[in-house]
């Protein structure tokens, strides 16, 4: 992906420098300039975002959510490794707290958990669609990018993100069922 975004940048500086050659250091001083400031202000909503999750997780809300999750995750990813199970709760949890950082090691852990064998294939894929879908309560990046970039109304983006990505998740759920349900058929 580097070397693509690599060719796309030399071939639009290279057809900017040869169309307006007064242009292209302004522009690129000037896109260096956005960028540092987008990142600046990205980190500081991060900053903040993560410092008050992180109080949320001291205070154990992730471990709550953790322990009321447990039936929903074992029928989900029909498997009954508590440790599992337990690793998957808090990474589904801090996902959809938008704690992503806290999310990757429960997740990862998860996975070691799971095994080897067909439940143990069908919770790993579930997992990872779960996870991909992105189901969050707030989306921190989308609202962060809207009110940076001067929008009137950034908070607008949190219900259409929200019923976006259950749509995308209730998607993926069925199609895992579906993929695991034929190759079921196929193999028996």
């Amino acid at each position: 992906m580097n070397a693509l975004f690599l060719v796309l940048f030399v071939c639009c500086a290279l057809a900017l420098a040869f169309a307006e050659p007064a242009a292209f250091l302004p522009a690129l001083l000037a896109g260096a300039k956005d960028a540092v400031t987008l990142c600046l202000s990205l980190a500081a909503v991060y900053a903040v975002w993560l410092g008050f999750l992180k109080v949320a997780e001291d205070a154990g809300v992730l471990r709550g959510m953790a322990k009321c999750m447990k039936p929903l995750t074992a029928r989900l990813f029909r498997t009954r490794n508590e440790r599992a199970l337990g690793h998957i709760a808090v990474n589904l949890s801090a996902n959809f707290l938008g704690m992503g950082g806290a999310a990757t090691p429960a997740g990862i852990s998860a996975m070691r958990l799971l095994g080897q064998g067909e439940r143990a294939e069908y919770a790993r894929a579930m997992l990872f669609v779960v996870n991909c879908a992105g189901l969050q309560l707030f989306p921190v990046t989308a609202v962060a990018l809207r009110a940076e970039l001067g929008s009137a109304a950034p908070f607008d983006i949190v219900l259409p993100a929200v019923l976006a990505s259950l749509c995308s998740l209730l998607l993926g759920m069925a199609l895992v069922r579906v993929a695991f349900a034929v190759r079921a058929k196929v193999r028996g």
